[in-house]
């Protein structure tokens, strides 16, 4: 790894609705370089954790977002509303259950489509390269669908899909406004995807710790940051209940006609593999698909031993030519 020192800024930009902003990460080997259209990329996080929490927690002293730096690449994270670093809804400040699902996915893409916006209007660029996880990977398809000419290449990591099976996010109880999300239950989900001889690995020592330390101060409540919880929002799990697991999807994998990869653990439980060949085999108008699939690896892969292969592998797909 370099050891030339990275460049590392937060900002606010504002959305589309009066009152709330939206953070943005970024991270770059040189501030002051100009870096065009195939160097420069946005990615937006899952329904439950943070752009900061997923992507730029170090993992042996690396973040997700460090190694694309490294690789030559001018990397922006956002935090759609209600999420780390961004305002959030006032209803989170109330009881969960006098509110209504909070975080829909159309108000996230609304909000990456602000980013978006911003990043090519002030960048002077006329395409961005996009990557989403989970939840993400339908804000960034669908964002794609209605934007093919502004994306480069769509990077998706175990994008959600249609499911006949419960989805293990949606605990099938009653939706309140917001849910609180425990760390060290979500750390017992993480492992659980794994063989039972093979978890005490998956995790590289330390990740854990410097996760919850990466995560945790964007809650405001001090206690639930005491019991390493915070709050995230229900419309997610609406939505899954909307639309993926009543065969509804959101968006048309065919609408997308840019070059896409899609990465994948074989321990993803959360999106198990046969949805994720459902979605590449539906992607039908892209020009050019890759599929990598990571061994040992879960849901979470990108805090994992193998995420290098990972990183690898969104670098090289995006470095590529259009054909």
């Amino acid at each position: 790894m370099s050891e030339q020192q990275i460049f590392s800024e937060s900002f606010l930009i504002p959305s589309d609705t009066h009152g709330i902003e939206l953070n943005v990460i970024r991270k770059c080997l040189d501030k002051n370089q100009t870096y065009d259209e195939s160097k420069t990329l946005l990615m937006v996080h899952g329904a439950t954790y943070s752009s900061g929490s997923l992507y730029d927690t170090p993992v042996a002293g690396v973040s997700f977002m460090d190694h694309l730096a490294y690789a030559g690449f001018d990397v922006y994270a956002v935090d759609v509303r209600g999420y780390g670093g961004s305002t959030r809804p006032q209803a989170m400040t109330q009881p969960t259950r006098s509110g209504l699902p909070l975080g829909r996915t159309e108000t996230a893409v609304r909000d990456f489509t602000c980013a978006a916006n911003f990043l090519l209007n002030t960048r002077q660029l006329k395409q961005l390269n996009i990557f989403g996880m989970s939840w993400g990977g339908t804000i960034a398809a669908t964002y794609t669908t209605k934007n093919n000419e502004k994306v480069r290449r769509l990077g998706l990591l175990a994008p959600q899909w249609l499911s006949h099976k419960p989805v293990p996010i949606d605990s099938g109880d009653a939706l309140g406004a917001w849910r609180i999300v425990n760390m060290h239950a979500a750390k017992q989900h993480w492992l659980s995807g794994a063989p039972a001889d093979k978890r005490d690995s998956l995790i590289p020592a330390g990740t854990f710790d410097a996760w919850v330390e990466r995560t945790l101060p964007d809650e405001p409540d001090a206690e639930l940051r005491a019991h390493a919880s915070f709050k995230s929002g229900n419309g997610p799990i609406q939505d899954i209940r909307e639309y993926w697991t009543a065969n509804k999807p959101y968006y048309d994998p065919k609408d997308i006609d840019v070059p896409v990869i899609l990465i994948h653990g074989e321990w993803d439980i959360d999106v198990p593999i046969d949805l994720a060949q459902d979605w590449f085999l539906r992607a039908t108008g892209s020009p050019e698909k890759r599929w990598v699939e990571i061994g040992e690896a879960t849901h979470m892969l990108i805090l994992e031993k193998n995420r290098l292969s990972a990183t690898h592998a969104l670098t090289d797909f995006i470095s590529a030519p259009r054909l």
